[in-house]
């Protein structure tokens, strides 16, 4: 039987793990990048493997919470006034979202994926070594008792999914993690999550495996797609390549190319930053978030890195001085003696939807063409599982899942 050829544009998470579990089908598979893998999205995130965060932003009681968190310095949301009229669809979308049915909807069939996605990455990290590089320390949260209506809230929904979780006491906090400040007046805690303390490495491994498997990289930007009868066409500044099929898993840059298949999928972006303090992530044995200001902290490699704040401004304006200035007060806030911060200031992309459920699976108007974006939160913790799932999909076989939520057809 001849190979397919499968064309996936965008190196990062979302891309290499589709490229893995596409070659596991047996296709030959060439990956697009106009950046070197694990440059973008893949290198600044937080790290964690987060297979419990099922519950959305879409909530009814964040809409009550929003101009408060707005007002706030310390507050984990912002927005670039110059793109607010560019948002104003995107956050109606999001209002209509904020509903508790919709809120459910999304936690469940979040729920559904997450809930396979650490045993996707075991198949792909059996392949390499991931020793001294994923850490299985658990990820805790905590909080004060401000807002505990918005806690109680994530905890039932949890609850009511099967979530294992672990509520901890201030004692308990503080015999997990003995050099934060007693800020908090409770906690959660997930034993089964893991992180990783170097994303870029551990993606640049799978990368290389992919390479050891005979796939194919091409630094180059898709300027557009055609197609040769059925077949698509990717077309870059001088040349054009031909595939059977093609998936789309480039992040917060995949919404021109939707476009361009005439589908108007509402993805846009929130801007999330981060921080390092070198020498310092023996402060904390596993990643912390501080959930009443929207920011972690995760002992890495580079030191103890400090990421969040959802910022609303698009893909061209410049970092926010003050976003920064907030991941260093809050980070501050939470542990004694951290020395100025390490110049590397990193501003990345998170693909969003208004329903904060990512798109999976084909395109609306082209049988050949696969969507793997709009994660959120969660591109690096849903990596191997998307591509486990657009894998099955390409070769025509049954996953046992209700895939039909994460189809671009919802927007049609």
């Amino acid at each position: 039987m001849r190979k397919f050829r499968v064309g996936i544009i965008g190196a990062g998470i979302q891309g290499v793990c589709n490229a893995l579990f596409l070659q596991k089908k047996g296709f030959e598979v060439v990956l697009f990048d106009k950046e070197e893998p694990g440059s973008l999205a893949s290198y600044g995130n937080a790290g964690h493997f987060s297979p419990y965060a099922s519950v959305p932003l879409n909530r009814p009681d964040i809409l009550t919470d929003v101009p408060a968190m707005l007002l706030s310095s310390t507050g984990p949301l912002a927005l670039k006034w110059n793109y607010v009229p560019r948002m104003i669809p995107w956050f109606l979308k999001f209002i209509r979202n904020c509903t508790k049915k919709k809120m459910m909807h999304t936690a469940k069939y979040m729920h559904q994926i997450l809930d396979l996605s650490l045993p996707a990455y075991e198949e792909l990290f059996d392949e390499i070594d991931t020793e001294n590089l994923v850490v299985s320390n658990g990820i805790m949260y905590i909080w004060n008792n401000k807002n505990l209506s918005s806690r109680e809230l994530e905890i039932n929904i949890r609850e009511k999914l099967g979530v294992k979780q672990q509520l901890l006491n201030p004692k308990e906090i503080h015999d997990l993690e003995p050099n934060i400040k007693p800020i908090y007046d409770g906690g959660v805690f997930y034993s089964y999550a893991k992180h990783t303390n170097n994303p870029r490495r551990l993606l640049l491994k799978l990368f290389d495996l992919f390479l050891q498997k005979e796939g194919k990289f091409y630094k180059y930007q898709i300027k557009d797609i055609n197609f040769d009868e059925d077949k698509p066409v990717l077309r870059t500044e001088s040349q054009r390549f031909v595939f059977d099929k093609i998936v789309i898993a480039c992040g917060a840059l995949s919404k021109k190319l939707t476009n361009d298949l005439f589908e108007n999928i509402p993805l846009d972006t929130e801007r999330g930053y981060h921080i390092h303090f070198k020498d310092c992530e023996h402060l904390i044995s596993r990643p912390v978030v501080f959930s009443n200001r929207g920011f972690g902290i995760t002992p890495m490699e580079q030191g103890l890195r400090v990421v969040g704040t959802v910022e609303f401004g698009g893909l061209k304006n410049s970092p926010s001085k003050g976003r920064i200035k907030n991941l260093v007060e809050n980070a501050k806030f939470m542990l004694d003696g951290l020395p100025e911060h390490h110049e590397d200031e990193w501003l990345g992309f998170r693909p969003t939807l208004p329903d904060f459920l990512p798109v999976i699976g084909p395109s609306k108007n082209y049988k050949n063409v696969f969507y793997s974006f709009g994660h959120h939160h969660l591109g690096w913790t849903l990596g191997a599982i998307s591509g486990k799932i657009i894998s099955k999909m390409i070769s025509e076989e049954k996953t046992n899942l209700e895939l039909d939520p994460y189809s671009s057809l919802r927007f049609s």
